[in-house]
């Protein structure tokens, strides 16, 4: 009676795990049997050892199920069995094991994953693939925004290069190419722009200070760092802040105003790309002609909108708010730009009149800048480059124990005060590195006069 209820309840389970497997198949879900060997079985239980008879807690977990370390695996049905289950409990090598069924999952970086699954590493998708009887992970190869590689690149270069990298973890997952268009979006201005003759002052250059800090020359009228966003708009947010200061510098402090990146984005349509990118001089064409209005007006989205406003417009059909004490009737407007032509040049025009707009060219390495004194790296491939457009705030030197002191210019990014140095960065004086003293801009704002 005993045996009979024995072979009933063995027919039944049998039964049972045919409809499982059978299931299983149905749902796509894989038969871990057929998985590689691994720590299962040998994560639980001492060497050449495993449970007596079936029960739950000698299972190990696999694939969303469980997998069996117990005597009942010593028979032909192997299905349910850890894939090392013979090596570990038997002793035995893996290949002289029960006949393994054909691979279904796909091990990838100490993980098992289904056919079909997707996973992201970085800025890539992978997806396991049991096709033809062979698993393998398919990756896409997109460069990344932040690669590892060249992190490790940079901060074992450190003391040549003089800076040091880190994850910024905005950027991790998205690719290079986004990096390249949303993160920059600064053209190449034309010929005739390039062409401009720099404006030349008479001043003493040996006179010029070693260092120089707008925010603590100007206290309390110099623009803080923004974060443009996936909005490739450099070209408005340098021309805005660089406008900002100079206003609260020629003013006196009579108005201090945060002015509209984003009613410069909009409405400034005519040969400009928005979010992918624009002009400069196109840039502070619209500003000289039409006027922006402030920040708290036309507040930033980070996305090319409907323009709000018709480009000729009064102060008081705005309806925004004036500063205090103003009674300015035409939107903020500026003078036309003018170029500056070498390293003393801008650093005397920063110091007389305020901060300056500069262009430079864009190497990966930027992305990971964390602090110290950037320079390109030449060991980090930069097949792929793009322009951008910042204000230069200051200057100074740094004194190393070997060596003559290095120059740097002080940078207001637009990328948020989470990268860099506060959202600042520091770059090489004086040799035109990433081609930053090439072409540098400035203006002076039509202020009321009190």
């Amino acid at each position: 009676m005993t045996r009979s209820r024995n072979d009933f309840r063995l027919t039944m389970f049998i039964g049972a795990f045919v409809l499982t497997l059978f299931f299983s198949y149905a749902q796509g879900i894989p038969d871990f049997s057929g998985l590689p060997p691994g720590p299962y079985c040998g994560a639980q239980y001492p060497a050449l050892r495993c449970c007596d008879g079936r029960r739950d807690v000698c299972s190990a977990p696999i694939v969303g199920t469980l997998c069996y370390c117990d005597d009942f695996c010593d028979r032909n049905q192997t299905a349910d069995c850890c894939p090392d289950y013979w090596s570990h409990c038997k002793g035995k090598p893996v290949d002289v094991g029960p006949p393994q069924l054909i691979q279904v999952g796909c091990l990838f970086e100490g993980k098992f994953y289904a056919h079909g699954q997707s996973i992201k590493q970085n800025c890539n998708k992978c997806k396991c693939s049991t096709l033809e009887k062979k698993a393998e992970m398919l990756c896409e190869t997109n460069p990344c925004l932040v690669e590892p590689d060249i992190i490790d690149t940079v901060n074992f270069e450190n003391d040549r290069l003089g800076w040091r990298a880190e994850n910024h973890s905005e950027f991790w997952g998205r690719t290079l190419a986004d990096g390249m268009q949303l993160r920059l979006g600064t053209k190449n201005p034309s010929q005739y722009v390039t062409k401009m003759i720099p404006v030349r002052t008479v001043y003493d250059p040996t006179k010029l200070p070693k260092s120089f800090d707008s925010a603590e020359e100007w206290k309390g009228k110099i623009a803080g760092v923004r974060d443009q966003g996936w909005c490739g708009a450099s070209w408005a947010l340098s021309t805005v802040d660089v406008a900002s200061d100079r206003y609260g510098i020629i003013s006196k402090g009579r108005e201090v105003v945060e002015l509209s990146a984003q009613h410069l984005l909009s409405c400034n349509d005519r040969g400009q790309q928005g979010c992918s990118g624009g002009y400069l001089d196109k840039a502070w064409l619209f500003v000289r002609k039409f006027g922006l209005v402030d920040e708290d007006c036309y507040p930033w989205t980070g996305a090319k909108e409907q323009c709000r406003f018709p480009k000729r417009i009064t102060f008081d059909q705005t309806r925004c708010r004036r500063p205090a004490g103003s009674t300015r009737k035409e939107l903020y407007k500026v003078t036309p730009s003018y170029r500056l032509g070498n390293e003393t040049d801008i650093m005397h025009e920063i110091r007389m009149s305020g901060p300056v707009q500069a262009t430079i060219k864009v190497y990966p390495d930027l992305f990971v800048y964390k602090s110290g004194i950037y320079r390109h790296s030449p060991r980090v491939e930069s097949s792929r480059t793009g322009y951008h457009s910042v204000r230069i705030v200051g200057w100074g030197e740094e004194i190393l124990s070997y060596g003559p002191p290095v120059k740097y210019w002080v940078v207001a990014n637009s990328w948020g005060k989470d990268w860099g140095e506060n959202g600042f960065f520091r770059i090489l004086r004086g040799s035109n590195e990433c081609e930053i003293e090439t072409f540098v801009l400035a203006v002076w704002p039509k202020a009321i006069t009190y």
